[in-house]
């Protein structure tokens, strides 16, 4: 994509997009990353004084997202790739959940995704800049005990690949990123469990990953530097794709899902065809 890029990441403070912010910086680009503690500014800044932008910014708070991404469009005076990063997973059977949980983890994962494109939309589109969503594996495929976090995913999915077509005839492109299991701090501060658990659930799927992820010893085989290696890459080619999947698991659960997919849709063709009026 060219020389010295503008990034707006949200969402810095760890993970991916601590990760993508410092390999930007390092390159010679600017960031306006999004934090949502003061005291993590000063920090962040010192990355790259002059180039490193701090914004205090939680995604859930609505009324904060516009003049958050308009500080970071002063701060940089163009925003060339945005980066929707912020996000966390409830590990949990449905009926063990709480409403405001759910509610938190859906305006987290997907509103605060939505309205941070929504208020960039006019400095990408002057830019003719890039969108890049953080989605996941569990964006395309389920996971037992991660439903609501699966439902926010899924929705990312289908809000970018309608915003593909929507802002194709401006230039902004928009790429969707689904990474596996890495070993970042996704597993151990960006989780959030049930505050009551139900036993009936223990020995099911959904049981067992939430007790795997409460117990803290969390095996993830995927290496986040070479994923953030893989996303550059991506991100500045001439001819990105619009999906990324990385991680060996990523590919195997997504092929799988593709054939059970196949096999229904030939399985059941009769049935679909012969819902036409002229059948």
């Amino acid at each position: 994509m060219g020389t010295q890029k503008n990034w707006l990441i949200t969402g810095v403070s760890g993970g991916f997009g601590r990760l993508l912010a410092e390999a930007a910086l390092a390159r010679g680009d600017s960031v306006a990353g999004t934090l949502r503690q003061a005291g993590q500014a000063a920090e962040f800044e010192a990355l790259a004084p002059g180039r490193a932008k701090a914004v205090l910014l939680d995604v859930t708070e609505r009324s904060r997202i516009k003049p958050a991404v308009a500080e970071a469009v002063a701060a940089l005076a163009s925003i060339d790739i945005l980066v929707n990063n912020a996000g966390y997973g409830l590990i949990g059977a449905l009926e063990e959940l709480d409403e405001d949980q759910i509610d938190a983890v859906i305006e987290t994962n997907l509103f605060g995704t939505l309205y941070t494109i929504r208020a960039a939309l006019p400095a990408l589109r002057d830019s003719r800049g890039m969108i890049v969503n953080l989605s996941s594996t569990a964006g395309l495929t389920g996971i037992p005990g991660a439903s609501t976090y699966c439902a926010a995913k899924h929705a990312v999915e289908g809000l970018t690949e309608s915003l593909q077509r929507e802002l194709a005839p401006f230039g902004v492109r928009t790429l969707l990123i689904e990474p596996g299991a890495f070993q970042t701090s996704f597993a151990t501060s960006s989780i959030r469990l049930p505050r009551a658990t139900m036993k009936l659930y223990d020995d099911t799927p959904a049981g067992m990953a939430r007790s795997y992820m409460a117990g803290g010893n969390v095996a993830m085989r995927g290496d986040p530097q070479k994923a953030v290696a893989g996303m550059l890459k991506a991100i500045d080619s001439q001819n990105p794709p619009f999906r990324l999947l990385l991680g060996p698991d990523a590919y195997e659960q997504v092929q799988k899902k593709l054939g059970r997919f196949q096999m229904d849709i030939e399985a059941w063709k009769e049935t679909t065809l012969g819902t036409d009026l002229t059948a």
